[in-house]
C-alpha cells in the first residue's frame, strides 16, 4: 500500500475515533452529580459493548463500596453497601491503579455468588483518587465475555475514568465544604454558651439557641433587631465603647473578656447578669462582632444542680454495679448471683469452664464475662457452635487442614484453635461432638498440641476453654456418646446458669432493658411495660429462657401503638404457667447417629425441591435454611445430594 493510501486511512480512523470521543463528551456534559454517573456508566457499557458498568464510592475505614450508579444488563441495580473482600474490586483498591481480569474472573473468586449468578467472565475496574493520593471511589465494567485484546478498549476506559474521577473529586470537594459548614453549624447551635453575630450597624444577624433560650424569645423575633433592645441601656454603652476600643488595637487585640457589668434583657423585661467575650471579624468593606454570653445566675443554679445529680448518680452506681460489673449479664437475683460469684472465682485462672444450662439461658454471655475478666482478655475469645458443623468438617473447623487434605481442600487453612491462640476458645453445644474429635479435643487439652487434617507435624496452642452444654454429660457419658475422660478434664469448674423462670424479677430487669436497647436500634420511642403486662412476663414458664424474652420484647416494640408496651401478644396462650418439667429424659425418642445423618438428609433435599434445587439467592434453598450457600454446598457433599440429572 502507497504512503499516501496509508496515511488516508489513518486519517479516517483519527475522524472515527474523534467523533466517537465527541459522542461520548456530549453524552455526559449536560450532568452534574449523580445524574453524570448515571449517564456515564450507562454510556460506558454502551460504548464498550460491556454487560454492565459501575461507579463507587470507597470507605476505607470499613473497607467498603457504594455503588452511586450500577448499569448491568440493559437495567439499574442497587446492591448497596458491600465488602471488597471476594470481589474483583479488592483488586482495584489494593493495587491503588488499573486492574484487569481478562477472562476466567470466577476462577479467581469462586465464592462470590454474584459473579455466578450473572455468568460474568471478565473485569476491569481503575481507582479514584483525591489530591493526596487516598483512594476515594473506582470505575468499572464487567461483561460476560472476554475482555478484547485492543489498545482502543483500555484507551477508552481511561478516558471515562479519568472523567468520573475529576467529577468524583469536585463531589467531595463540595461534600467536605458542605461537611465543614454543618459541623460549624452544629458546633454554634449546640454551645451551652449563647452565641450573637451583628454588624457594624449593630443588627443582629445570627443568634444560637442557647441564647434565645437565655433572652427567652424566637428567632424571628430577634434576628435584624438592634442590639441595644436587649441590653440595658450602661450594657449597651460598655458595648460601644470597647468595639470603639478595638479601631485603635492591633488584630491580635480585637477581641476582650467582660466579666461583671453587662445586662442582659429578656423579652419580657426582665434583666439577667452576663458574662461575655466580644470579638471583632473584621474586612476592609463590613466589619462584623460576636458576643459570646454566659448567663452566670443559670450557671449558679445548673451547678448547684450538677451537685445534686452527682450524689444521686453515686447512690446510683452503687446500686448497679452488681448489674455491670460482669459486662451484659444484668440480674441481682439470688441465682445469678450464684453464678457470678463463680465467674469472679475463676475468671482470672486459666482453669477450664463448663457452663450447664438450658438453651437460650445466655451461655455465650457467660463465656464472653469470664474471657473479658481474665487476663487473656486482650485476645480472641473465638466461639464455636459444635452443633452446627457438618460431622465431616467438625476436625477441619477446629485443627485446620493442609492443602489436598481431602476433596476441595484447595489450599492451607487454620483451624478455630490457631485462631484462639493465647486467647479463649468457647465451645458451646459441646456434648454434639463426634467420638474421634473428642479424642483429639482431649489431646489440647492434656499437651497443648494438635495436628491439622493431612499434617503429621504437631502445633503447640495456648488457649484457655471453655465449654458449654443443655446435655446430661454423665448420662452421655454412661451411654458412650461421650468419653468419660474428655468429661472430667472439662468439668474442672462447672457454672450451672439457672433459667429465667427461676430468677424472679430479674425478669423485668432484662425485659426493660431489651426493652431500651431494641428501640434504641430500630428508632423507636423508648416505652415502659404495662403493669399487668410485667406480671404475665413474672408469670410465664420461659421455655425459651432469655432468648425467648428478648425476641418477645422486640416484637411487642414493634407493635405498640401507644405509650406502653404489652408484651403479651407475643405470648403462646396455650401455654401453661411455671410449672416444672417432670419428663424424663428416658421418654425422648433417641435418634443414632445415622438416623440423625438420614433426617438431616431428608430436611435439605426437601429443601432444595421445593426451591427447584436452586441453592443461593433470595428465592435459594440457602435462604430457607437460614445458612450460606457454601455452606450448603459443603453439607449436599458430605450426604452425598445430588442435584436431578
Amino acid at each position: 500500500m502507497k504512503s499516501d493510501q496509508i496515511k488516508a486511512k489513518y486519517k479516517v480512523q483519527l475522524n472515527e475515533e474523534n467523533a466517537l470521543l465527541l459522542s461520548i463528551l456530549d453524552g455526559t456534559s449536560h450532568e452534574t452529580g449523580e445524574a453524570f454517573f448515571r449517564s456515564l456508566v450507562k454510556e460506558l457499557a454502551s460504548v464498550l459493548n460491556t454487560y454492565g458498568a459501575l461507579v463507587a464510592d470507597y470507605f476505607p475505614d470499613s473497607k467498603q463500596l457504594r455503588p452511586r450508579a450500577y448499569w448491568l444488563g440493559n437495567d439499574w441495580v442497587d446492591p448497596g453497601v458491600y465488602d471488597i473482600a471476594g470481589t474483583p474490586c479488592q483488586g482495584v483498591i489494593e493495587k491503588g491503579e488499573l486492574f484487569q481480569i481478562p477472562d476466567y474472573v470466577i476462577d479467581h473468586y469462586p465464592q462470590n455468588e454474584f459473579l455466578k449468578d450473572h455468568e460474568l467472565v471478565s473485569y476491569t475496574g481503575m481507582p479514584f483518587k483525591d489530591a493526596n493520593g487516598n483512594i476515594i471511589g473506582h470505575l468499572a465494567v464487567l461483561d460476560s465475555k472476554p475482555i478484547p485484546d485492543e489498545a482502543r478498549f483500555m484507551a477508552l476506559f481511561e478516558i471515562f475514568g479519568a472523567r468520573a474521577a475529576a467529577e468524583m473529586r469536585r463531589i467531595k470537594a463540595e461534600d467536605e465544604v458542605r461537611e465543614r459548614e454543618e459541623r460549624l453549624r452544629r458546633l454554634i447551635d449546640g454551645a451551652m454558651d449563647g452565641i450573637i453575630d451583628f454588624d457594624h450597624s449593630f443588627h443582629i444577624n445570627l443568634i444560637n439557641p442557647s441564647a434565645l433560650q437565655m433572652f427567652d424569645t424566637a428567632d424571628t423575633d430577634i434576628r435584624n433587631t438592634p442590639i441595644q433592645q436587649w441590653l440595658t441601656p450602661a450594657s449597651y454603652q460598655l458595648i460601644r465603647k470597647l468595639i470603639d476600643d478595638f479601631q485603635c488595637s492591633s488584630e491580635q487585640n480585637r477581641k476582650t473578656w467582660i466579666g461583671k457589668g453587662l445586662e442582659g434583657k429578656r423579652r419580657n423585661g426582665e434583666t439577667f447578669k452576663i458574662e461575655a467575650t466580644l470579638s471583632l471579624a473584621a474586612d476592609a468593606v463590613r466589619p462584623s462582632y460576636t458576643l459570646i454570653l454566659r448567663d452566670t445566675q443559670t450557671l449558679k443554679e445548673a451547678e448547684q444542680k450538677i451537685v445534686h445529680l452527682q450524689q444521686e448518680a453515686d447512690f446510683l452506681r452503687e446500686k448497679l454495679q452488681a448489674l455491670h460489673e460482669h459486662g451484659e449479664i444484668i440480674g441481682n437475683s439470688p441465682a445469678i448471683r450464684t453464678a457470678l460469684e463463680k465467674v469472679g472465682q475463676v475468671a482470672e485462672t486459666d482453669a477450664t469452664v463448663l457452663l450447664l444450662g438450658e438453651t437460650g439461658v445466655g451461655k455465650e454471655v457467660f463465656a464472653r464475662a469470664i474471657h473479658q475478666h481474665s487476663h487473656r482478655r486482650n485476645s480472641h475469645i473465638v466461639t464455636v457452635n459444635c452443633a452446627a458443623i457438618p460431622r465431616d468438617l467438625v476436625e477441619s473447623e477446629f485443627f485446620g487442614h493442609t492443602k489436598g487434605a481431602f476433596t476441595g481442600a484447595t489450599a492451607h487453612r487454620d483451624g478455630r484453635f490457631r485462631q484462639a491462640d493465647r486467647g479463649t476458645i468457647f465451645l458451646d453445644e459441646v456434648g454434639e461432638l463426634p467420638l474421634d474429635v473428642q479424642a483429639k479435643l482431649l489431646r489440647v487439652l492434656q499437651e497443648g498440641e494438635y495436628a491439622p487434617v493431612g499434617s503429621s507435624r504437631s502445633h503447640k496452642v495456648d488457649v484457655r476453654i471453655i465449654a458449654a452444654t443443655n446435655r446430661d454429660l454423665a448420662d452421655a457419658v454412661q451411654k458412650g456418646l461421650f468419653r468419660e475422660d474428655l468429661y472430667y478434664r472439662l468439668n474442672v469448674f462447672p457454672i450451672a446458669i439457672p433459667p429465667l423462670r427461676e430468677r424472679g424479677e430479674d425478669i423485668l430487669l432484662l425485659a426493660d432493658f431489651f426493652a431500651k436497647s431494641i428501640a434504641k436500634r430500630l428508632g423507636r420511642i423508648d416505652k415502659s411495660i404495662a403493669s399487668d403486662h410485667a406480671q404475665r412476663l413474672m408469670h410465664y414458664h420461659w421455655p425459651g429462657n432469655v432468648r425467648e424474652l428478648q425476641n418477645i420484647i422486640e416484637h411487642a416494640v414493634i407493635t405498640s401503638q401507644d405509650a406502653l408496651l404489652r408484651p403479651e401478644v407475643s405470648l403462646p396462650v396455650s401455654r401453661p404457667a411455671a410449672k416444672p418439667d417432670v419428663s424424663s429424659a428416658a421418654d425422648a425418642i433417641i435418634m443414632t447417629a445415622a438416623e440423625m445423618r438420614d433426617a438431616q438428609r431428608e430436611n435439605v433435599r426437601r429443601a432444595l425441591e421445593a426451591c427447584n434445587w436452586k441453592v443461593s439467592g433470595a428465592a435459594g434453598a440457602a435462604s430457607v435454611l437460614g445458612i450460606k450457600p457454601s455452606t450448603l454446598r459443603s453439607q449436599m457433599k458430605a450426604l452425598d445430594i445430588e442435584g436431578p440429572q
